[in-house]
């Protein structure tokens, strides 16, 4: 599941961001908290269970709204990194949601 791998690089990233001189210190425990999540549960998902979809699709929506978050925001890069590793989260969490439901629907058609 391609949405697995992407969202736990995306997580592996959001943990490296944290400890780059780019991100305010306020922001530093955001990132690494969203970063654990995201690379466990995303590296998680490739076993095709849709919680770590949804959690990942949620966990991509907290990076777009903590962009808008002057305290955890107060550079430009920081503020774009969060909206662009939130989008990729989102669309491969809820992505892989569709995908499972139609696995789902396809072995439930089978038997």
């Amino acid at each position: 599941m391609w949405q697995g791998w992407t969202n736990g690089i995306i997580g592996v990233w959001l943990f490296i961001a944290a400890f780059l001189n780019f991100a305010p210190k306020d922001n530093i425990w955001n990132l690494l908290i969203v970063g654990i999540i995201a690379a466990i549960v995303g590296f998680a998902m490739v076993k095709e269970k849709p919680w770590q979809g949804w959690l990942t699709g949620i966990v991509g929506s907290w990076l777009i709204i903590a962009a808008f978050i002057p305290a955890l925001t107060t550079q430009v890069g920081n503020e774009w990194n969060a909206i662009i590793s939130g989008i990729l989260l989102m669309i491969g969490g809820f992505a892989a949601l569709s995908e499972t439901s139609a696995t789902t629907d396809t072995h439930a058609h089978v038997h």
